[in-house]
């Protein structure tokens, strides 16, 4: 071997160390995980190293560290294009802490619809901006601190609703209603930033249709759950996106995971959704740093909440409050939505309501003739009732389409067998549920409809 081959050689092997020394300086505790990131799994880092940094001091409420993370979120809204909302009341608002009166902010971001009949319409997507703070305590005599730096409670949520609103604005002909994406200040006294958004700084709260919040969504070995209060409408377009290509859905939940932004909106009587990865041990804790973040996790969440609010922002009608306390006493006197039955009413042994979309609507539905010939289709919403004795009642429409596809899709819920009935304390109950029915029409080669053309799917 010559000695230019040598020298090359010895270069090569020199640069290759150099290269993993400079990555090894960089990469996360771990792993080399990051060194396969998506584009968005690297701004969901750099968001969530951002907002957990050191410098920060845990967010505290009313803090410089949570003025930091506002101003962090500002300067990203602005990049991705969306347009930032000052009020006449103010961004900036007080909270009253025994001797001393903290000031606090919200952030909000503005995204306009792109349908005129419903852009005067809004869905608030939200996460709290502070965290625990810092303290001190004595370790082998001397004074050390200690930072909350709450990387995913609630960095996580903040970047993802970063990362959410970069998605949307790129694809902002999707959206019917407006969106506003709201970092919550002082989450953590009482919700203060939420009502302070719901009271005194925003003036069209009755145009507001649903709330989505995002709160500690960055870890990934005890699940994805959606809380939903067992609003009916809300679960009926989380149902919906069941037949969509996505990476994951989250468990509908009866229990709130954690209380959060979502609880003044619920005050308010505005439908609301909450997001979250679950209970974690480091919750609360200095333990809960970037270290335990599940990125790629996040990256498959993020394109489900996209769908939700983007499904959300286009529905025909909005989302209908309803209130999801328990009956006292007889449980059996009060109809009990399916997401709170102790153990849900079961078809054809299955508790999951695709079984009876299958098995009994799909396999029975035929599409009405008068919507055949005039290209009709769309999904319609049906709600009904599975008594106590197992049998199907009150069916009715929640969402229209055609008068045609309506009695159809009545016509064949009606007729079904029985269910077994849910149950809740030990006792059958009857028992609410909304499912939407799909009817969905292909042309033929020649631009017109057909018999053979027909596909009734879910």
């Amino acid at each position: 071997m010559s000695g230019f081959s040598k020298i090359s050689i010895s270069v090569l092997i020199l640069a290759a160390a150099v290269c993993f020394d400079g990555v090894a300086q960089y990469r996360n505790p771990s792993g080399y995980e990051e060194l396969f990131d998506s584009e968005t799994a690297k701004a969901l880092r750099t968001h969530i190293r951002s907002l957990s940094a050191e410098s920060l001091e845990g967010r505290d409420a009313g803090s410089e560290g949570e003025a930091e993370a506002a101003a962090y979120m500002e300067r990203v809204f602005r990049e991705y294009g969306i347009d930032l909302l000052e009020f006449d009341s103010g961004n900036t608002f007080g909270i009253n802490d025994g001797a001393d009166t903290l000031s606090s902010r919200n952030v909000v971001g503005f995204l306009q619809g792109s349908d005129p009949k419903l852009s005067g319409r809004y869905i608030v997507v939200g996460a709290r901006m502070d965290n625990r703070g810092s303290d001190t305590f004595t370790l082998d005599g001397r004074q050390v601190e200690r930072v909350y730096n709450g990387a995913n409670g609630n960095a996580s949520g903040m970047a993802m609703m970063l990362e959410l609103a970069r998605m949307l604005s790129t694809n902002s002909i999707s959206l019917g209603r407006s969106v506003l994406f709201v970092g919550f200040g002082a989450s953590s006294r009482s919700f203060a930033g939420a009502w302070y958004f719901l009271n005194r700084q925003f003036s069209d709260v009755d145009c507001i249709d649903a709330m989505v919040n995002l709160d500690c969504v960055g870890t990934g070995y005890n699940g994805f759950y959606a809380y939903t209060a067992s609003n009916n409408d809300l679960n009926t377009v989380l149902r919906s996106l069941e037949g969509e290509l996505l990476p994951l859905r989250p468990e509908v939940v009866a229990y709130e995971t954690y209380p959060s932004d979502h609880r003044a909106f619920y005050a308010q009587e505005i439908p609301s959704i909450c997001f979250s990865t679950g209970k974690y041990a480091e919750y609360n804790t200095e333990r809960d740093t970037e270290s335990i973040i599940d990125y790629q996790l996040m990256e498959k969440e993020l394109e489900y909440v996209y769908a939700c609010v983007t499904r959300l922002s286009r529905l025909g009608g909005a989302p209908l409050f309803h209130n999801a306390v328990l009956p006292e006493g007889n449980v059996n006197s009060k109809v009990i939505p399916y997401y709170e039955c102790d153990v849900k009413p079961s078809f054809l042994n299955s508790t999951d309501p695709r079984q009876f979309l299958t098995k009994w609507v799909y396999a029975y539905l035929k599409y009405p003739r008068e919507a055949l010939e005039n290209g009709i289709q769309g999904t319609v919403m049906v709600e009904f009732t599975i008594g106590a004795d197992g049998k199907v009642k009150d069916v009715r429409v929640v969402r229209s389409v055609d008068e045609f596809l309506d009695a159809e899709a009545i016509k064949v819920v009606s007729a079904s067998p029985k269910w077994k009935p849910g149950k809740v304390k030990g006792v059958k109950v009857p028992c609410s549920m909304t499912l939407p029915i799909e009817f969905r029409l292909e042309k033929s080669r020649k631009g017109s409809f057909g018999i053979n053309d027909i596909i009734v799917t879910k």
